[in-house]
């Protein structure tokens, strides 16, 4: 299905349950378990939901799942739930590809005024850097495990992701992250800071990812704090 998630089985199973059982007209139940876990498993379906630009009723969703748990007839004919789910999905999918052309070519003009800053270097790939502390120690090779701090912004200066905020650095297979990473940290030494300017096709391309939206130049401040050894 082009550029849409389904809800995995476990979290039908666990939405379908008794367990999770909800009526909108009740307090939300913060202090029980099995409130704790209702909400938990709502915050999936809603990040998920969110992520992938369905817009979703909440209150007909939760009489729908009610209507479940009760042992109701649907109110609906499946070929009804089909089509409307049909018509959502292409919906979503072309509001993807209009934000992922119009996100590309803001992208485009954004690095071609980038590339002509003092400092700024580019690789054959398209990727762009600015070295802002020179390692002194080893360059990484892509087979290696990296120890990274870093920072990831929108050409907004919107943030996406950062290690610093979560209070401890990185740690993963240079080969296992998106390609303006495993080509980019290859530049740097153990010991520096780089800032890349990654385009969309070398990031998450035109599917994007929650908070990445379609064909993104993403920019990471990065510090290259070691390379370690793969873990068994």
């Amino acid at each position: 299905m082009k550029g849409m998630k389904t809800l995995s089985i476990a979290t039908l199973l666990l939405v379908s349950s008794p367990a999770f059982a909800f009526s909108g007209a009740k307090k939300t139940d913060l202090s029980s378990d099995r409130g704790k876990v209702s909400y938990a498993i709502g915050q999936q379906i809603g990040r998920q939901m969110k992520g992938e630009g369905i817009d979703i009723d909440t209150q007909t969703l939760a009489a729908s799942i009610q209507d479940v748990l009760d042992g109701k007839e649907s109110r609906l004919k499946p070929e009804e739930m089909q089509q409307a789910m049909m018509n959502m999905r292409q919906a979503a999918e072309s509001k993807m590809e209009a934000e992922g052309k119009a996100n590309l070519e803001k992208g485009e003009k954004f690095l071609a005024e980038n590339k002509s800053k003092p400092n700024i270097k580019s690789t054959a790939s398209g990727i762009q850097y600015e070295v802002l502390t020179e390692g002194k120690g080893k360059a990484p090779k892509a087979t290696d495990n990296v120890k990274v701090h870093y920072k990831g912004t929108l050409i907004d200066g919107k943030q996406f992701d950062s290690s610093y905020d979560r209070g401890e650095p990185a740690e993963f297979p240079l080969n296992r992250v998106i390609p303006g990473w495993t080509e980019g940290l290859q530049l740097m030494k153990t010991g520096g800071k780089n800032r890349f300017f990654i385009p969309g096709n070398l990031a998450y391309g035109p599917q994007g990812r929650p908070g990445i939206p379609p064909n993104s130049v993403l920019i990471f401040e990065v510090e290259l704090l070691d390379i370690v050894k793969a873990k068994k």
